[in-house]
């Protein structure tokens, strides 16, 4: 599974995210393309849900989401 958000304003990147981890599960992929902003914004979201996630070397504009640390889903805010 794959959520694309190319073309996507930064200001709704964070609930996006947490909609796409809420309905999907473990692995995906987040294309953020190369806007350090965008990253950012995808890796804080992944970080609260305490997800283990990686930036593969061979592709910077995106994130690889591998796994869900707790296992439980937590609240969207």
């Amino acid at each position: 599974m794959k959520l694309d958000l190319h073309g996507m304003k930064h200001t709704d990147v964070e609930l996006t995210v947490e909609r796409f981890i809420m309905n999907h599960s473990t692995p995906f992929s987040i294309v953020t393309g190369f806007s350090d902003r965008m990253r950012d914004l995808v890796i804080t979201v992944v970080k609260r849900y305490q997800m283990r996630y990686e930036v593969p070397s061979h592709n910077a504009g995106m994130i690889l989401v591998t796994e869900k640390l707790n296992g439980r889903k937590m609240p969207m805010r």
